[in-house]
């Protein structure tokens, strides 16, 4: 079959590689330059900034992707473990040095409260029973209500109701400890006081299996694929932006996608890695849309948005890691602020990225790159970021140069920005979220957007609105489902596929 994948990002990737594998015919259409989608390259004065994710987890997955197709991935990238996971720093000044050594993440706790290490080790056994249900469900289809009705004495036994902070909460007493062990769903676009306790699983998923870097950065794992994508005869076409699914009114099918400038590309299937809000709102008409209605999606709670800043500085800060959580006054008040009042607040926690730490490549020499990123609220709130940029970027730089970059506005040397804006006008994300749907129960597996659009039977989704979510780990996974579910209708796969491994904790 001919299969059009609209969107190079890693669902798309995933998606198209498997489906290449297979047999079919297949071509990836990205609007943008340079393949990735959220996890897009910007070079600037010899700094290499990658634009979206930087943390790597279930490496096995990438191992899968290379292996379906009969390759092996060290050949074509490297990763590498990062430690410490993270530092958390706090506003008092004190840090958790967070890594994968049980018997150093027990001293930690000690640190700060040894009465919460009896509780942790409560928190992490239940997460192990957790994560051995919720991520066995992380490449399982929910196109039918069955679907969801098989799992769901898992999800009330595992009291899923529950959000991922009050399920902590429930065994953790000291709030700095609480926030260490909560902060993951913001990784993901979720709020921790809102998102589902399925997603304290990431916890359990790290401290099995590490948090990984691709040395070159993680756009250097987008060219890996995208490569590996073209050499086993997929087509890449890059600056091409799709305007219109066409659909068969008589079939009700997709026929293929007209691109902005007129250009028809037929298809026997479409596979959107576009945003799932986005695809039905402006690339599908109204009149073929009978169950993802207008007022449907726009009834769907969104994700937030994002504000970060690349920089480059022309001298190296030794004493920070890869990955820096730096936590600001308030918790749950700067979340309502951000999830449910949509207020740009005035205060912030804030995430660092150094990858020169692991990777001095992607800086001169002597130098370092970076990124802070500020999760803000979605264009649903009233912030006006044409006005609200400039002095939010001043107030994080000072914020950085006051408490952990001593000298930071003198060094500066590259920069470049996004906000909102940049989501919803590059990325095509509706309202501007960075994550698209919200990571909510009520907006999980057969209850979030389906890979297999209601609407039109051969118009598929992967990416981080639909099943399982976002991360690399969900949108890898949603490209498999899709691949899955098309079939194998061409020619047998090469290779064959990873099994997860086995760890211990």
């Amino acid at each position: 079959m001919r299969v059009v994948v609209i969107g190079s990002g890693f669902g798309g990737l995933s998606a198209a590689i498997r489906l290449q594998a297979q047999g079919h015919e297949v071509i990836i259409v990205e609007k943008r330059d340079k393949p990735g989608g959220r996890a897009y390259v910007y070079q600037q004065d010899g700094f290499t900034f990658d634009g979206g994710p930087t943390i790597i987890t279930a490496p096995w997955l990438i191992d899968e992707l290379f292996a379906v197709a009969g390759r092996r991935t060290a050949d074509y990238v490297r990763l590498v473990p990062v430690d410490p996971f993270y530092n958390v720093r706090f506003d008092d000044g004190s840090v958790f040095r967070y890594d994968g050594n049980r018997e150093h993440v027990l001293a930690e706790i000690r640190k700060f409260n040894p009465d919460d290490v009896e509780g942790y080790l409560r928190f992490a056994a239940g997460g192990d029973a957790i994560f051995e249900t919720g991520f066995g469900l992380i490449d399982k289809p929910f196109h039918r209500l069955a679907d969801m009705a098989r799992v769901l004495p898992d999800l009330v036994r595992l009291r899923s109701d529950r959000s991922v902070a009050a399920y902590v909460n429930r065994f953790i007493k000291d709030d700095r400890l609480r926030q260490v062990f909560s902060f993951h769903p913001l990784l993901v676009g979720g709020n921790p006081f809102q998102t589902t306790s399925i997603y304290t699983l990431i916890h359990t998923l790290e401290q099995r299996w590490g948090v990984w870097f691709a040395m070159g950065g993680t756009g250097a794992l987008v060219s890996a694929l995208a490569r590996l994508f073209e050499e086993i005869g997929g087509e890449l076409r890059l600056s091409t932006e799709v305007d219109e699914i066409e659909v068969d009114d008589r079939r009700g099918a997709a026929t293929g996608v007209r691109l902005r400038g007129g250009e028809r590309l037929p298809a026997d299937v479409v596979v959107s890695n576009a945003d799932v809000a986005y695809t039905y709102l402006r690339m599908l008409p109204a009149r073929v849309r009978r169950r993802n209605t207008d007022a449907r999606i726009r009834r769907l709670r969104y994700s937030m948005s994002l504000f970060v800043i690349y920089f480059g500085t022309d001298r190296r800060y030794e004493d920070v890691a890869h990955h820096e959580i730096l936590m600001g006054p308030r918790y749950r008040g700067l979340l309502d602020d951000i999830f449910t009042r949509k207020r740009l607040a005035d205060d912030f926690s804030l995430y660092l990225h150094r990858p020169t730490a692991t990777d001095p490549s992607l800086a001169p020499p002597g130098c370092d790159s970076w990124y802070v990123l500020s999760p803000v609220p979605h264009l649903g709130g009233t912030t006006d970021w044409r006005e609200a940029a400039a002095p939010y970027r001043d107030a994080i730089m000072r914020r950085l140069e006051e408490r952990y970059l001593p000298g930071l506005s003198k060094h500066i040397v590259a920069e470049h920005r996004i906000d909102p804006l940049h989501f919803e006008g590059t990325l095509n994300s509706y309202l501007g979220s960075a994550f698209s749907v919200e990571p909510i129960l009520t907006q999980s597996a057969w209850m979030r957007p389906h890979n297999v659009s209601e609407d039109v039977p051969n118009l598929y989704f992967a990416g981080a609105g639909t099943h399982p979510g976002a991360g690399l780990p969900g949108v890898m996974s949603s490209g498999k489902i899709v691949a899955d579910r098309i079939g194998t209708a061409g020619p047998a796969r090469r290779g064959g596929a990873v099994s997860r491994p086995t760890a211990d904790v």
